[in-house]
């Protein structure tokens, strides 16, 4: 079975996280960028499915330079190559114009199978599943919290706030997976110094055949006209009980309309 698995880099969720003042994008160069967590579980899943079927593992990341340095990580779990669509003019490209571009790098990898997180740490619009679905014209298998695969039949247990589903597609399909599905493998050694020499092809938009006018700031459905940093945490109201604490407290409740 011939699998993709699509990687993000993102700022680590952990840290403190900015937006550029001049292009009000996310800021990524001074950030600690790391893999985005939800796409570890998708690179998991897909080995898992490759040990148990047979095939071959590849990881496709769309990004700046930098985004290599999480490629060669997601290698070192143990996916055998990598495609790494890079462009400058690829920077303020919104999740519409994203899809585009990869879709059309996915149309040269013939996958069988397309595994990807059900949602980015930077992003979080939980789209891209089904625009890429959408765009290639195969199936989506979306929010997974188990996967079965039984020849070109695929079967998932989607996950919902009263349970889960089970849905059922042939391949070629898009399967998007929550971190409830597995737990994901720690990098050895040995995969760390083989990751440095596994292929890794780089493809620009030309390559690809997008127009740059298609992607990027310019190309974008959506654009963020201001933002403000979060306000400081206020101190909360305290109430002293001098013998009508209990009215108090149900008055500030009511004002904030829990009561």
């Amino acid at each position: 079975m011939n699998i993709v698995v699509l990687v993000k880099q993102v700022p680590d969720s952990g840290a403190s996280r900015e937006l550029d003042a001049g292009d009000y994008t996310v800021e990524r160069a001074s950030a600690n960028n790391v893999i985005n967590e939800m796409d570890e579980y998708a690179i998991e899943e897909a080995l898992k499915i490759k040990e148990a079927h047979g095939g071959e593992v590849t990881v496709l990341t769309m990004g700046p330079a930098t985004a290599t340095e999480s490629i060669r990580k997601a290698l070192s779990m143990g996916p055998d190559k990598a495609v790494h669509v890079t462009d400058d003019a690829l920077h303020g490209s919104c999740a519409v114009s994203t899809s585009k571009v990869l879709a059309a790098a996915l149309s040269t990898l013939n996958a069988d199978l397309i595994l990807c997180g059900s949602e980015s740490t930077d992003g979080r619009v939980q789209v891209m599943p089904h625009m890429l679905a959408e765009r290639l014209g195969i199936a989506a298998l979306t929010g997974a919290r188990k996967l079965t695969v039984d020849g070109s039949q695929l079967t998932a247990e989607r996950q919902t706030d009263e349970g889960y589903e089970v849905v059922t597609a042939a391949t070629p399909a898009v399967v998007s997976v929550w971190d409830t599905i597995n737990e994901p493998r720690y990098p050895s050694f040995k995969g760390i110094m083989a990751a440095k020499k596994k292929p890794v092809q780089t493809l620009s938009l030309a390559d690809l055949g997008v127009s740059a006018d298609e992607v990027g700031a310019a190309g974008a459905s959506s654009q963020v006209l201001s933002f403000a940093p979060r306000p400081p945490r206020s101190g909360g109201t305290k109430v002293t009980d001098e013998g009508d604490g209990g009215t108090q407290l149900v008055a500030y409740l009511a004002t904030e309309k829990f009561v």
